[in-house]
């Protein structure tokens, strides 16, 4: 019987003795991965968020272009959401994948929901919105759109952006006051 990672071995250019050294399991491997991409785009987001307070930029336009990282936009991001959908896909049937890929979702809701919080606190955001409701339709619109780009077609990133921008521009209706002089 072949061993799950064998595949992946290959492609690397690594023998399958190498990959079973270090992962028990394709899960264990797909979880590694996972990981490596998730911090790769937390690193990105977060240099997003210090570029957009240092050149005060609205939470919006430092939304969207933090929600852009998870788009397949390029080929780096591509490959990026290629792991992340194989995760999502292999956590359907794994509960302990399935705990981190809740808890990661979890997460970026929690983010979004943060950003729409802090929108209200400076005005950027109506004081009536529901952060969570917010959140949870900005967070599926950028999963949908994700799955679109990775599909293709032509204007299909362009798109994206735009949808993104809209729906973004439906929640943060105001100005913020923060950098008003």
């Amino acid at each position: 019987m072949r061993w799950p990672g064998a595949s992946p071995a290959s492609r690397a250019g690594m023998s399958v003795g190498l990959v079973q050294h270090y992962f028990r399991s394709k899960d264990d491997m797909l979880l590694h991965a996972f990981e490596r991409v998730s911090t790769a785009v937390a690193v990105r987001v977060f240099g997003i968020v210090g570029e957009g307070t240092r050149h005060e930029r609205s939470i919006a336009e430092v939304l969207l272009a933090a929600l852009a990282e998870h788009l397949p936009l390029d080929g780096p991001r591509r490959a990026e959401f290629r792991v992340t959908r194989v995760f999502a896909g292999r956590a359907l049937d794994s509960p302990a994948l399935a705990e981190v890929d809740a808890r990661t979702a979890a997460a970026l809701h929690a983010e979004i929901a943060r950003a729409v919080g802090t929108g209200m606190e400076c005005g950027e955001v109506e004081p009536d919105v529901d952060a969570d409701t917010a959140a949870a339709r900005i967070a599926a619109v950028a999963e949908g759109l994700a799955t679109q780009v990775h599909r293709g077609g032509p204007g299909a990133a362009g798109r994206a952006r735009a949808v993104l921008r809209d729906e973004l521009a439906a929640v943060f209706t105001g100005e913020c006051r923060q950098y008003v002089r």
